[in-house]
């Protein structure tokens, strides 16, 4: 991945405390893991910023580079990754997410 890519990555993964690199956005989800997760942040009541990694093939290929994680959505908790689908859904039913999103 060349610098140029990592510092746009880096800048919006700093950009808001919690993000979601998904397919679409918050306002209009373009796949079901990517709705899921939105729905899931939603019912919890937290801010977030949704990054359509759709509009990017650059972006949507280096964020996978990033993360090591092949797939979206990419969900980021104070400049960390958290995981995918699976993972949030497992920690929201667990009742880790929300003790994470309300540090």
């Amino acid at each position: 991945m060349n610098e140029e890519l990592k510092q746009e990555i880096d800048t919006l993964i700093e950009s808001d405390s919690i993000v979601l690199f998904m397919k679409g956005d918050k306002a209009m989800p373009m796949c079901g893991f990517s709705r899921h997760v939105c729905q899931i942040l939603n019912e919890l009541g937290v801010e977030y910023t949704s990054v359509n990694i759709l509009e990017s093939d650059d972006l949507r290929s280096g964020l996978k580079e990033y993360s090591q994680w092949p797939t979206f959505p990419q969900l980021y908790v104070n400049k960390e990754f958290i995981g995918g689908c699976d993972i949030v859904d497992e920690m929201y039913h667990s009742g880790e997410l929300s003790e994470l999103l309300n540090k």
